[in-house]
Order: C-alpha cells, then sequence, then structure tokens
C-alpha cells in the first residue's frame, strides 16, 4: 500500500498518542493503591504498545491483520466504600486522566478512518477505535463500581 502524505502524517499522530498512552499506563500502574487497578493499567498498557506495533507496520506500507481483540471485559469488585479515602482519590484522579485520554484517542481514530483511501487500512484502524473504546468502558467499569464516577 502506497501512503500518502496526509495518511503518513496522521500515522504519525496516532503513534504518538499510542506512546503517551502506553506511557501513562505504565506510570499509573505504578501510581494506583489498588491491585485490580494496577492490573488494568499493566494490562492496557500491553494493548497500547499492540497498537503502536500494528500503526508501526501500517507506516510501512503493509495492513496487518486485525486479530480477534478482547471482547471480554474484565469485572471489578469494590474496593473503596462511600468514604473518600486518599488512596480512592489518587486511584480516581488517575482513572479520570485515562478515561479523558481514551476519548481523545478514540476521537482521532474517528477522524483518521476516514482520511485513508485503502479499506483494508480503514479496517485495521476501526478494529484499534473499538478496542479504544473497550477500553474507556473498562475504566468506566472500575470507576462505578468503586463510586468515583457521577454520570
Amino acid at each position: 500500500m502506497q501512503l500518502t502524505t496526509k495518511e503518513t502524517s496522521l500515522l504519525k499522530d496516532l503513534a504518538d498518542q499510542e506512546k503517551l498512552c502506553i506511557d501513562k499506563y505504565k506510570k499509573h500502574a505504578s501510581a494506583a493503591c489498588d491491585t485490580q487497578l494496577k492490573n488494568l493499567f499493566t494490562n492496557l498498557a500491553s494493548v497500547e504498545q499492540t497498537h503502536l506495533d500494528t500503526l508501526t507496520t501500517l507506516q510501512s506500507g503493509t495492513v496487518p491483520p486485525t486479530g480477534t481483540g478482547n471482547t471480554t471485559l474484565p469485572t471489578f469488585t469494590a474496593t473503596y466504600g462511600m468514604t473518600d479515602s486518599e488512596c480512592k482519590k489518587t486511584d480516581c484522579y488517575l482513572c479520570t486522566d485515562v478515561l479523558a485520554g481514551e476519548k481523545h484517542v478514540s476521537s482521532l481514530y474517528d477522524t483518521c478512518i476516514f482520511e485513508f483511501k485503502d479499506t483494508g487500512a480503514r479496517d485495521v484502524l476501526n478494529h484499534i477505535q473499538k478496542e479504544e473504546q473497550q477500553h474507556g468502558k473498562m475504566i468506566y467499569d472500575y470507576m462505578t463500581v468503586n463510586g468515583m464516577y457521577s454520570g
């Protein structure tokens, strides 16, 4: 596949965002108090690395297979009660930060999907966007179970 200048630029932007997501998830995993949240952030960092690898393949002009992705969302048990402990405040802040990031990245993928002429590339970007939306759902579920999300 021959990429246009615009497609090349968009892939670079997406890759930069994926690198930021990887970095945040790793740092937030070490800062989180709750073991469930540490594990969630560590797992999401791994998936974001897969996204970055996929974008790198696209940047080389090759459309990789989309794979199946993880369709089973984790379930969480409440760690925090109704009181606001320092750990709950910290974990809520970390979740709020990455949830905003997932919303932003998903939006970027949405825009980029429309800008690619190759159907296979569009399908790959669409697949990644769906996974980004699943990440947001996981974070939302964790926050809801722990009384951190008032929506």
